[in-house]
């Protein structure tokens, strides 16, 4: 081999070495990326301010998680005309039997990540009025809960009956809404976890 062709062989080599070597000190590891959370059991928790025995509950389901299937509503939702409600929630996890994951816990724990909204037949409350805060997020819901920059959560909120009726609407969506939530985010803004519509009585 010629003193040329050797020197252009190692040169080659040398080469190659360096950009493996600069590429691997380039590569950095992804950023993470948010987990797709499963949502199996989403349960309506109203529980009577002046009666704490007096507890409805309204459930929907989801057997295969991120399967064919979706959430599955299995309850209406049926209130006393006139008495106030405290709106909580029983969100699950549980395609593992053996290690169910609340996933309410989660929602806490991310609340400047999540918002719940609301909407409703006009007049099935007396407090909220109106139908709910879907078309305009600064319209009146009564939220319990804000996160650390004070906006709303929803994983409380309070609810006055209105007068007797039956087959009413009571929808819920709850957002995903990370680096983007903010005092007047709304329902469309960011991801929907999950968007469900029941229907309700007062009697």
């Amino acid at each position: 081999m010629s003193m040329l062709n050797s020197a252009k062989k190692y040169g080659l080599y040398t080469l190659l070495l360096g950009g493996a070597l600069l590429a691997s000190c380039d590569t950095e590891d992804p950023e993470p990326e948010n987990e797709v959370e499963v949502f199996t059991d989403v349960t309506l928790i109203f529980t009577n301010n002046a009666d704490a025995s007096d507890v409805v509950r309204a459930s929907a389901q989801d057997p295969d998680g991120t399967g064919v299937q979706e959430l599955v509503i299995e309850d209406e939702i049926t209130l006393t005309a006139g008495a106030t409600y405290t709106l909580t929630f029983e969100i699950l996890n549980a395609l593992d039997a053996d290690d169910v994951e609340d996933l309410g816990d989660e929602i806490l724990e991310e609340d400047n990540e999540h918002q719940f909204f609301f909407q409703f037949t006009d007049g099935a409350f007396s407090n909220p009025a109106g139908n709910g805060n879907f078309d305009d997020a600064s319209e009146g819901v009564n939220y319990n809960d804000q996160d650390e920059n004070d906006h709303n959560v929803g994983l409380s909120t309070e609810w006055t009956a209105g007068d007797a009726q039956t087959g009413s609407s009571f929808r819920v969506r709850l957002q995903h809404q990370p680096d983007v939530k903010t005092g007047s985010t709304g329902v469309n803004d960011g991801d929907t976890d999950f968007d469900l519509d029941f229907v309700l009585n007062i009697q």
